[in-house]
């Protein structure tokens, strides 16, 4: 069972290296030194990094993106998430938990529209696979595994590489297990 949930970040290293590479290659391709500035300086990287620990508590988790910059007004782009949680022994609260952990991996479609130069629109489609195991006191162990997906509309305060605002999940559902509340706000940084 372990060798498959590190077979899970392998994959997820695996995906990333491999757009990264086909990045390179687009750039590359029919050699013009003018061309291909014009086209790379419209590339803008970005993503979000997020660890959290605790007593008994662990939280990771990488999100690397990538948008085209078409205009002054409009940028899209595709993003790679995936995390890991463990939370061990958390007392009252998991009562009959003795265990938690969960492999979260997945990507995004995202679209980025500014109107005017402060305000920034975005609609991202994420899909993602949810793996949780729960191990009770008594050692029996329940897994939970599914895809959930999330389609995030939002609104934020742009400046230069830096937006802020909050999203909104339209398919969120109460028994999600994936997000705690269909607002979320958000930091969003693009170089």
């Amino acid at each position: 069972m372990k060798n498959f949930k590190f077979n899970k970040l392998n994959f997820f290293l695996f995906i990333s290296f491999f757009l990264s590479i086909n990045f390179s290659l687009i750039a590359q391709e029919g050699y013009n030194p003018q061309k291909n500035y014009e086209f790379a300086k419209k590339w803008r990287f970005g993503g979000g990094l997020g660890l959290g620990f605790g007593s008994g508590y662990t939280d990771i988790m990488i999100a690397p993106s990538a948008i085209y910059q078409f205009n002054e007004y409009f940028a899209a782009g595709v993003g790679l998430q995936g995390s890991y949680i463990n939370s061990k022994d958390r007392g009252y609260y998991y009562s009959d938990i003795k265990q938690y952990q969960s492999w979260i991996y997945g990507g995004s479609l995202i679209a980025l529209a500014n109107p005017i130069p402060l305000l920034q629109l975005s609609a991202e489609l994420e899909q993602l696979r949810v793996n949780n195991t729960y191990t009770y006191r008594n050692a029996d162990k329940w897994d939970n595994n599914f895809w959930n997906t999330a389609l995030f509309l939002g609104i934020g305060y742009h400046n230069g590489p830096v937006t802020i605002g909050i999203r909104y999940n339209v398919l969120y559902k109460e028994k999600d297990m994936v997000y705690g509340s269909a607002y979320m706000p958000f930091v969003r940084i693009y170089f």
